[in-house]
């Protein structure tokens, strides 16, 4: 068997502060990718201690590692109402605009997140950009029918589409929710918040599209890890 990998002390750091700000009886959301994994590891860890806390998860690989680690999960429903999210991003601007669902679970993320009285977003440092778009790929989840369609649109708003292959890169990636996820790269990053939201209100309009990564005043605050371990707080302006 491969040795484990070393864990990311930047990641570990803001797992651990992430997991501290969970109180006894919450209701939490539980995000996806590798730093929203390590939080779940925290937060386990923390469970295994006697904390009593209920979780809703992100994608069905948060709720298989949830589960394992002994956390009571939830269904969301009409009555639901949860006291805090915990997720990653993929990119984070200055003003706490985000991109997110590189790992294809944008769609329960929202739903997750606009669930919750507070988000909490925790990332690593390279994950700061000066203009969303940076790091070349902004998904967007799109109805497999619509997926012509889609993609001209896409392409007629500036964006270079691609529709995301599984990791046989065989066939087309699937979310947990059996659609497709287009990666659009923009021309030139998104130069501010107002250039965000217009790109988001036009790829919303074309019909097929579920949701896009484009998370724009979402995050109560970012927790940053640094490699030295320590972890920056920062809010939204």
């Amino acid at each position: 068997m491969p040795p484990a990998a070393t864990p990311d002390p930047a990641v570990l750091a803001v797992a651990r502060q992430a997991a501290g700000m969970v109180t006894d009886g919450a209701k939490v959301g539980l995000g996806t990718g590798r730093a929203a994994t390590a939080f779940v590891d925290e937060l386990g860890a923390r469970v295994r201690q006697g904390l009593r806390i209920v979780g809703a998860a992100t994608s069905e690989a948060t709720a298989r590692q949830a589960e394992a680690l002994g956390i009571e999960m939830i269904d969301l429903d009409e009555n639901v109402i949860l006291d805090l999210t915990v997720d990653g991003a993929d990119e984070v601007s200055p003003g706490l605009d985000l991109v997110k669902g590189w790992g294809g679970a944008l769609v329960r993320e929202r739903i997750v997140a606009t669930s919750s009285r507070r988000q909490v977003i925790v990332v690593g440092a390279d994950k700061l950009v000066d203009e969303l778009g940076a790091r070349g790929r902004i998904p967007v989840e799109v109805v497999p029918p619509a997926r012509p369609l889609v993609v001209r649109r896409l392409g007629a708003l500036g964006l270079r589409a691609t529709v995301r292959a599984d990791v046989d890169g065989k066939r087309p990636f699937r979310s947990d929710n059996g659609n497709l996820i287009v990666d659009c790269a923009p021309e030139a990053p998104l130069r501010d918040h107002a250039a965000a939201l217009s790109l988001e209100t036009a790829v919303r309009s074309i019909p097929g599209v579920v949701d896009t990564g484009l998370f724009l005043g979402t995050a109560e605050r970012v927790l940053v890890g640094d490699a030295d371990g320590r972890v920056d707080t920062l809010r939204p302006r």
